[in-house]
């Protein structure tokens, strides 16, 4: 039980921190960009409460992973009004990138600290309380580098869908911005649904994984780089 804790402890706390940062982002490059919606809701802000949504960010990846499942979640979206933006459709791409293009930064923020924690330690044997805040940092890595590339999935309600429709010409873009509504059964069916009916056809495993591994082995080179191995 006390290493069910600490494992799901060293999961945790990446986890939230990725996600606040991830919303805040959405909401900080809106605000940037001309609304101001998430700054009036008082959704700015690292307090994870506020972003923190029980059953995507809790519940439902924990009995993902107790069955084995892709696990996938979402925080309670920070509210974006595309028509307050000043460029909607330039603007609304941008938003969108700003959530994932933060876990790629604060991954590599992450892979520099544990370069230093392991330098600052070097041979010696480090204690409990340092290989636990080395194995959040590696799981603060990894989840950052997850979270970027699965939200970057063209599928609604993710960001990769808002990029993708902004880029789409106006007519295509007004077809794909149809499927929006049918986002979550459609997410559902297609990370799910279809690995368990076909499971050749795992989306996570398939797509995602690949350059979630490469985009880690690059990362964690930077590590190995600062801690002078």
């Amino acid at each position: 039980m006390n290493d069910t804790i600490y494992q799901a402890a060293a999961l945790i706390i990446p986890l939230v921190i990725a996600i606040v940062f991830h919303e805040v982002a959405h909401g900080y490059v809106a605000n940037l960009l001309g609304d101001p919606t998430a700054r009036e809701q008082r959704r700015l802000s690292l307090n994870p409460i506020r972003h923190v949504d029980p059953v995507g960010t809790v519940i439902l990846p924990g009995l993902l992973a107790l069955v084995k499942a892709p696990i996938f979640g979402w925080a309670k979206p920070v509210p974006v009004i595309k028509q307050r933006l000043r460029n909607p459709r330039s603007g609304m791409m941008l938003v969108a990138a700003a959530g994932p293009g933060t876990n790629l930064i604060l991954a590599a923020i992450g892979a520099v600290v544990l370069g230093v924690l392991v330098r600052a330690y070097g041979a010696a044997a480090p204690g409990d309380a340092v290989r636990f805040i080395a194995l959040n940092l590696n799981n603060f890595i990894l989840i950052n580098i997850f979270l970027a590339l699965f939200n970057l999935l063209p599928i609604p309600p993710f960001d990769g869908s808002h990029i993708v429709e902004g880029a789409l010409p106006q007519r295509a873009a007004a077809t794909y911005e149809k499927l929006r509504p049918l986002g979550l059964p459609l997410m559902f069916i297609l990370l799910l649904g279809l690995p368990y009916l076909f499971p050749q056809a795992n989306i996570v495993q398939r797509v995602v994984l690949p350059p979630v591994e490469w985009l880690a082995d690059h990362y964690f080179m930077l590590a190995r780089i600062v801690a002078g191995a």
